[in-house]
């Protein structure tokens, strides 16, 4: 059998199951509990490993029930929803945009926001819990879909009035930044207490830090203050250099044709 030092409940259980085949579901879950639930995800295979080593018995198969398997329907669940709805907010920008290049800038922040949220989880060393961290991720997607549409809209419009990319960009950062930082650290402001386990009384008017009733939402409320932060800085910074970027890689392209068309006005007269 392993030493692994965060096994010795599971050990436990294993022994007590073995000597009591009649084992109330109560008294299990009170012995899994020893182990803290956030490092159970480390402690699963080294439960597994000296499981396969037990001798059951013949055709007696175990199988791990309970948190786990609902954390997996549950993470499985919000994969689901987390593509559903990429693509379609996919859908949506393809039909309000009419180009790939600008879908694409808008669905690369709301994934890259997902740094944000890790670092923010690491910040305030919390756990990755599948289904409030999920959650706050693809609340996100929302406000930094938002943020885009109106950085990226009025730059496409400055752009059709014929105003270089450059001024363009300029403009755009000018006339949007303030919507975009508000819209940002509304949302922020209003779950930041959450993410410091602050809760606040209205009708007792008291303020509580670490109540249980803030437990639940931590994980949560810390996904969505660092995420959108995180996103809000692609989207002031990070967008306007990719949409400069596209707009320089499209004058070097019109360049290069030109240069081409004038070679072959050249040889022509020649032949």
């Amino acid at each position: 059998m392993t030493t692994h030092p965060e096994a010795a409940a599971y050990r436990r259980h294993a022994a007590y199951v073995t000597d009591h085949p009649v084992l109330h579901e109560r008294d299990k879950e009170a012995e899994i509990a020893a182990v803290p639930w956030h490092r159970r995800r480390t402690v699963r295979p080294v439960f597994e490993a000296d499981w396969a080593k037990t001798d059951l018995g013949q055709n007696v198969t175990f199988r791990l029930k309970g948190e786990d398997e609902e954390r997996e329907k549950a993470g499985a669940f919000l994969m689901k929803a987390f593509g559903t709805a990429l693509f379609l907010i996919f859908a949506i920008l393809l039909a309000q945009f009419n180009k790939f290049i600008s879908v694409a800038l808008v669905l690369t922040a709301v994934v890259l926001s997902t740094i944000g949220v890790l670092i923010g989880l690491m910040v305030m060393g919390q756990p990755f819990g599948v289904v409030m961290t999920g959650i706050g991720v693809i609340a996100n997607a929302g406000v930094i879909v938002n943020n885009n549409i109106v950085l990226i809209d009025t730059y496409d419009r400055l752009r059709r009035e014929g105003v270089p990319a450059y001024e363009a960009i300029l403009e755009t950062c000018r006339e949007r930044a303030r919507p975009v930082v508000l819209t940002a650290v509304t949302a922020i402001l209003g779950v930041l207490p959450i993410a410091f386990g602050m809760n606040i009384e209205f009708m007792t008017r008291e303020i509580t830090v670490g109540a249980p009733a803030t437990q639940w939402w931590i994980s949560l409320s810390t996904a969505i203050v660092f995420g959108l932060g995180f996103a809000t800085i692609l989207t002031l910074i990070v967008t306007p250099a990719a949409l400069m970027a596209i707009a320089n890689l499209a004058a070097w392209r019109d360049r290069r044709r030109q240069r081409r068309s004038a070679r072959l006005a050249a040889v022509q007269p020649a032949e």
